[in-house]
C-alpha cells in the first residue's frame, strides 16, 4: 500500500463564497425544507433543535422551548458554523413573554456568541415596519389563549389586530393542508387589515402566499418567510422587503 502524507499541505479558505445562517427551532419542527426555499444559493443554513419535551402546543410548550438557557446553549452549538445571523425560529416562543421576553432571547443569543441575533416575532415587527403596516389580521394554528398572546404582543409593539382566526390545534401542525391554510387566511382577513400574518414556523405556507396575496390584494406574511427575510437582511443580502419568488407588487 502506498500512503502519502500531506500533513501541513491542506489549504483552508475563509468561507467568503458562502454566508451561513444559524436557525434554532423547537423540537417538533418538521418543515426544515421551507427555510431552504427562501434563500439564494450563496447561503447555507445550519439548523439545531431545542430538547424534546412531552408537551402539547400551548403556553407551557412555548415557554419551555424559549427557555433562555436552552436558547443560549443552542446558539453555542451553532457556533462551529460561525453563522452571520442566528435566528430563533419559533413564533409563539418569541411572543409568549411579550416584548421584554423577545428582547431577552436576543440578548441571550448575543451573549452566547451570535454575531447578529433575531427571533421570528422580532422579524415580524421588522416586516410590518418595512411594509408600513399598522393594522394586521392574524391566522394561527393555536388555541384561543395562545392566539390572544400574539395579539397582545402586537399591541405592545404598537400594532392593531383587526381580526383573528385560529385552528385550535395542540399538535401535528405541519400536517395542516394547503386548503386549510387558505381557509384560515380568508377567515382571518378583515377589510381594515393592511396585511395578514400566518403564525407558527411549523405551518406549511410557502406554496400559498403568492396566490392569497393576489386574491386579497395585500401582503400575506408567514412565520418562516419573515424569519428568513430578516436573517437575510441581517446578513446584508436583502432589502427593506425581499419578496418571495413570483410575489406580486404590493405598492
Amino acid at each position: 500500500m502506498i500512503s502519502v502524507d500531506l500533513t501541513g499541505e491542506a489549504i483552508l479558505d475563509n468561507g467568503d463564497e458562502e454566508v451561513g445562517i444559524g436557525i434554532i427551532v423547537p423540537f417538533d419542527l418538521v418543515l426544515d425544507r421551507e427555510y431552504w426555499r427562501w434563500i439564494p444559493e450563496t447561503v447555507s443554513i445550519h439548523l439545531t433543535r431545542t430538547p424534546s419535551r412531552e408537551l402539547p402546543v400551548g403556553i407551557e410548550q412555548a415557554s419551555a422551548v424559549s427557555d433562555i438557557a436552552v436558547v443560549a446553549q443552542a446558539t453555542r452549538d451553532l457556533s462551529v458554523a460561525t453563522p452571520e445571523v442566528t435566528a430563533y425560529a419559533c413564533t409563539s416562543g418569541s411572543f409568549v413573554g411579550g416584548l421584554a421576553g423577545e428582547a431577552r432571547l436576543v440578548t441571550a443569543m448575543e451573549e452566547a456568541g451570535a454575531k447578529r441575533a433575531i427571533t421570528t416575532s422580532g422579524a415580524l415587527l421588522l416586516a410590518l415596519e418595512a411594509l408600513e403596516v399598522q393594522r394586521v389580521a392574524i391566522g394561527t394554528p393555536y388555541d384561543a389563549e395562545v392566539t390572544t398572546r400574539l395579539s397582545e404582543f402586537l399591541a405592545e409593539a404598537g400594532y392593531e389586530t383587526t381580526s383573528s382566526a385560529f385552528l385550535g390545534l395542540t399538535g401535528d401542525i405541519f400536517r395542516v393542508s394547503r386548503t386549510s391554510v387558505r381557509d384560515l387566511v380568508i377567515a382571518a382577513d378583515h377589510q381594515d387589515a393592511d396585511a395578514v400574518f400566518l403564525s407558527c414556523t411549523n405551518l406549511r405556507t410557502f406554496g400559498v402566499l403568492t396566490e392569497l396575496e393576489r386574491e386579497l390584494k395585500k401582503p400575506v406574511l408567514s412565520a418562516n418567510q419573515v424569519t428568513m427575510w430578516a436573517a437575510l437582511r441581517g446578513a446584508g443580502l436583502a432589502n427593506d422587503w425581499h419578496r418571495p419568488p413570483s410575489a406580486p407588487d404590493w405598492h
